[in-house]
């Protein structure tokens, strides 16, 4: 091989960028010591920007198209070599490609839980995170700020500033918004656009980047809201509690008392059950939970060895009349002189042997 056929190719006829990546931002041609030939082919595909750079400072950019390299395309870059002879030489130079294509799909989100000061709840910590896109917006700003002397930047080189950014910019936009912690999940697609513009005003000029698209997906709250929202939904359910535990103790009785093998707890949890549901029916009595005040007389069973009680005459014959309390039970109320069996009270004797039904005609 001769000297002018080894000088012929070592200089560049083609310069283009075929890209097979879906997140490269920028990429540089690799001259390898080469020089551009005069007349050389530049081919910027849909999609892409080139940028020429001259020892350090940018010359001529190029939009998609074919281009032969002359001095009439190349006009900065000519005044900055200075050629005498008509740009019949080769030059170097340093080209970068630029993808100006959308890069999708890219994720955001709250590394930390975020303090929102919530009219309802209080201060509360909330999650949140999402998708969104970015494409070069101003080559040369990305360029200068973003890319220095790198041969390639994809998308994950920047995606760790622009996740600072949106995180940042979000805890701003929901802070000022004070919008209930509720009304955020209906309020997704408005607070993404605002958090969208927010985010592209601060790196639009600085970075040359833009920000197509933007979206929340989530915004969770921590666990212990979330159960309180649960217990919160479950009671607007229900709709009337009072009623749905009358229907709960019912139905608690009822399994009780068939199951006559639990013995004095079965007769026990009968009764203690027995009682609430006397509360819930009647007027004036208090709820399940909370101390009855003792009318008088006060009467006690001992069930078990356990004292129990004090309970009010009606609600001892109730218990009689209903067999959670046996006639053999102990009972005793002031003015007894000990603990008699149920059986043996004066008082009693009516719950247990009630009237005889009348006779048939």
């Amino acid at each position: 091989m001769g000297l002018f056929e080894k000088l012929r190719h070592e200089l560049i006829d083609i310069v283009e960028w075929v890209d097979d990546s879906r997140h490269t931002l920028v990429w540089r041609f690799p001259r390898y010591q080469n020089e551009i030939k005069n007349g050389a082919q530049l081919i910027v595909r849909p999609g892409q920007m080139a940028i020429f750079v001259n020892r350090g400072e940018v010359a001529d950019i190029f939009e998609p198209g074919h281009y032969e390299l002359t001095t009439d395309n190349l006009p900065i870059l000519s005044t900055l070599e200075g050629w005498k002879h008509g740009f019949n030489s080769p030059f170097k130079s340093e080209v970068y490609f630029i993808s100006t294509r959308q890069i999708t799909d890219l994720k955001w989100g709250t590394p930390n839980p975020i303090m929102l000061r919530d009219p309802e709840f209080g201060p509360i910590r909330i999650r949140a995170f999402g998708t969104y896109s970015v494409k070069a917006a101003d080559p040369k700003a990305l360029l200068e700020e973003l890319v220095g002397t790198d041969k390639v930047v994809d998308a994950d080189e920047v995606t760790e500033l622009l996740r600072a950014i949106i995180v940042s910019t979000f805890t701003d936009v929901i802070a000022s918004s004070k919008v209930a912690a509720l009304d955020l999940a209906s309020r997704y697609r408005e607070f993404g656009e605002v958090l969208r513009k927010a985010v592209q005003e601060r790196i639009d000029d600085e970075y040359g980047l833009d920000i197509p698209q933007l979206f929340i997906i989530n915004i969770s709250f921590p666990e212990a809201v979330e159960k309180a929202l649960d217990a919160r939904t479950s009671m607007g359910v229900l709709g009337d509690l009072d009623r749905y535990q009358q229907y709960q103790m019912g139905n608690a009785m009822a399994a009780a008392a068939a199951n006559p093998a639990g013995g004095g707890a079965s007769a026990g949890l009968g009764l203690g059950l027995g009682m609430a549901m006397a509360g819930r029916m009647m007027p004036g009595v208090a709820p399940t939970g909370m101390p009855a005040p003792p009318a008088p007389p006060a009467w006690h069973i001992a069930d078990g060895g356990n004292v129990k009680g004090p309970f009010s005459l009606h609600q001892i014959t109730t218990g009689l009349a209903s067999g959670h309390i046996a006639p053999e039970t102990l009972v005793w109320t002031q003015g007894m002189q000990g603990w008699t069996p149920a059986s043996q009270v004066p008082q009693l004797n009516g719950a247990m042997f009630p009237p005889p039904p009348p006779p048939a005609p």
